[in-house]
């Protein structure tokens, strides 16, 4: 066999090797959950390190596997930005091979690596995985979704895990795990398979039985969240909508009680506002007089010529306030917490100067601005953390609600943009890596779902799928510990990027 021919065989081999990859690694982050497929699914990526040109299969690898977890990118598009479906197809080609590019950058740094082969060179393969997820969660806004410890999160052990080494620390075992099993494979000896399971094997259920710290003796505090199940509509229908914020609030009168926290997801009310819309506020007073509860709801809000994305807490105005609490109207004490990472093309237009052409998607009028800082809200002698929708993926952010003194934490999200899709499982695993990394109660209000209310280790105290017009009712109670992720999220990020460096510039000498 002539060499030429010998070597597009081995390139045929890496193409097939990075399509299979590529699409398993993708319907790992599906709808339905793939724990045991993640133990192998980027182990073909890790193999193609030995390859010709593997920056290139790496490249193939990562937008492949973006284009089968992100699908729900071209109905959005279509429904909700009227984009032709065509385009909506090119855009979501173009963001997967965007985002291929850091598959392209771990298997082009990466391979100097494999192939020195020893201890320290393949344990920093996880590390320079774990690098790129943190420069992915922070490049151009940031854009931290579906890293590859949230392929793990029905794996029992792996959440509670993560209140020691954060979802970064997770999917160093992810990558550690399919590195074993690439390099069993490539060398036909299955000891180092065996090696990296067993550490995964080992470490997991130890987490699972240790890392589970107690709620403090002291007294729950009922919470309930709303789930309306209210769709996005492409075009403001004035008869649905109205139909639909009666709904909420017979859902509401019905859950209203005292000392009930009431939660409403984001847009629950929209297109009203607090500050403008009278009915609202009037609605939401005769709510927490006849009821006693107090309301947790989303709104924007104008404040010295921005517009903020803001979550807003009603009691009655006697109810127990901290200092600097603003007086609300009509016998309302309200506090307020507004949204500080927003969500490009969503919320705002970056670069809106030099590209005047570019749609945003969002359903609210006007530009948002960022939160100057973080406010907690008052409620019973609990401080409340707030994320609103996409904030939650950002794992250091929710870490500094709680060193701010966050005892619980709730969020609200409007995950009908993308139906019944993945993307709300997606944006769900997320949000119960926040509440296991920090040891916090979290509740979820999402109008049309995931809504939930997860535990301290991450497991689901209360939960109302997709579509499902729900009530959820469960008691939790607030902390003031710290688990060692929220008092140093940084370290986990540093430690892999050192190591990962270090590595490199070894390999680079030698």
């Amino acid at each position: 066999m002539s060499r030429e021919r010998a070597a597009g065989l081995a390139s045929g081999r890496g193409i097939v090797l990075a399509t299979v990859g590529g699409v398993a690694w993708g319907a790992c982050h599906g709808i339905t959950p793939r724990p045991a497929l993640a133990l192998v699914a980027l182990a073909p990526l890790v193999v193609l390190l030995g390859a010709r040109r593997p920056a290139r299969l790496g490249w193939l690898h990562g937008s492949l596997a973006w284009g089968v977890a992100i699908p729900w990118i071209v109905p959005t598009l279509t429904t909700y930005g009227l984009v032709a479906g065509w385009l909506a197809g090119v855009a979501l080609l173009l963001l997967a091979a965007f985002l291929g590019l850091y598959d392209a950058l771990f298997a082009g740094l990466g391979a100097r690596l494999w192939r020195r082969g020893d201890a320290l060179s393949l344990a920093a393969l996880p590390a320079l995985w774990v690098a790129l997820e943190v420069a992915r969660g922070w490049a151009l806004s940031g854009f931290p979704w579906n890293l590859a410890a949230y392929a793990w999160t029905g794996v029992p052990g792996a959440l509670e895990l993560s209140s020691w080494i954060g979802a970064w620390g997770v999917s160093y075992l992810v990558l550690a795990a399919n590195v074993g099993v690439a390099r069993g494979a490539a060398r036909r000896r299955w000891t180092p398979a065996l090696a990296a399971l067993l550490v995964a094997a080992t470490l997991l259920p130890i987490a699972a039985r240790f890392a589970r710290v107690p709620d403090p003796p002291t007294a729950p505090k009922r919470v309930r969240v709303v789930q309306p199940d209210i769709p996005n509509r492409p075009f403001f229908d004035a008869s649905a909508n109205e139909a639909d914020y009666e709904r909420l609030l017979a859902l509401s009168r019905r859950a209203c009680a005292p000392g009930v926290l009431l939660v409403w997801p984001e847009s629950a009310a929209w297109p009203r506002s607090w500050q403008d819309d009278v009915r609202l506020r009037l609605d939401v007073q005769g709510l927490i007089a006849d009821g006693g509860c107090a309301v947790l709801l989303n709104s924007a809000y104008d404040e010295g010529g921005k517009t903020f994305n803001s979550l807003l807490l009603v009691e009655a105005d006697g109810a127990q306030a901290p200092a600097g609490a603003v007086a609300g109207a009509e016998g309302l004490r309200v506090e307020r917490a507004d949204k500080r990472h927003l969500v490009p093309f969503g919320e705002y237009v970056p670069f809106r100067e030099a590209l005047p052409f570019l749609p945003k998607i969002a359903r609210m009028v006007g530009d948002f601005s960022p939160a100057a800082g973080i406010r907690l809200l008052g409620w019973r002698g609990e401080r409340l953390g707030a994320a609103v929708c996409y904030e939650v993926v950002f794992a250091g952010e929710t870490a500094a609600l709680v060193r701010a003194g966050a005892s619980l934490l709730v969020t609200v999200t409007n995950d009908a943009w993308y139906g019944d899709t993945a993307a709300p499982r997606q944006h769900f695993r997320a949000a119960r890596f926040r509440a296991a990394e920090n040891r916090r109660w979290l509740v979820r209000a999402a109008v049309t779902g995931i809504s939930a209310v997860v535990r301290p280790d991450g497991s689901l105290a209360a939960r109302a799928e997709v579509g499902e017009t729900k009530t959820l009712s469960a008691t939790v109670v607030g902390r003031t510990d710290r688990s060692p992720y929220a008092r140093a999220p940084w370290a986990v990020p540093a430690l892999a990027i050192a190591l990962a460096v270090a590595a490199l510039v070894r390999a680079h000498r030698d």
